[in-house]
């Protein structure tokens, strides 16, 4: 059974062009995850473009074989060490993982 792992980010800057910043480097670290972890059957992220006053910021969805692959990739390395920085940058987070 099938996995699919979304996340969403409330950013923690106040202005803009640093809230963009922070978004866009978001993007590029998880991005960076895909040919490093095998259990990575697909991810896509990307930024808010429409209403910031009230939607979040960021968004991920990724897919993985089951529970056990979303696991691996949770404690990868490579994984922690971006999601370190995500975590230094955000002030909410939420979460979801369902099969299909």
């Amino acid at each position: 059974m099938s996995i699919r792992h979304i996340v969403l980010w409330k950013l923690a800057a106040e202005d803009a062009d640093t809230r963009a910043l922070h978004a866009e480097q978001i993007v590029e670290r998880l991005t960076a995850l895909v040919p490093v972890i095998d259990d990575i059957q697909s991810l896509e992220v990307g930024r808010n473009v429409a209403y910031p006053a009230t939607n979040w910021d960021v968004a991920l969805v990724s897919e993985f074989a089951d529970t056990d692959a979303l696991e691996r990739y949770q404690v990868h390395p490579a994984h922690q060490e971006a999601a370190a920085f995500v975590r230094s940058v955000v002030t909410e987070r939420a979460v979801v993982d369902y099969p299909f």
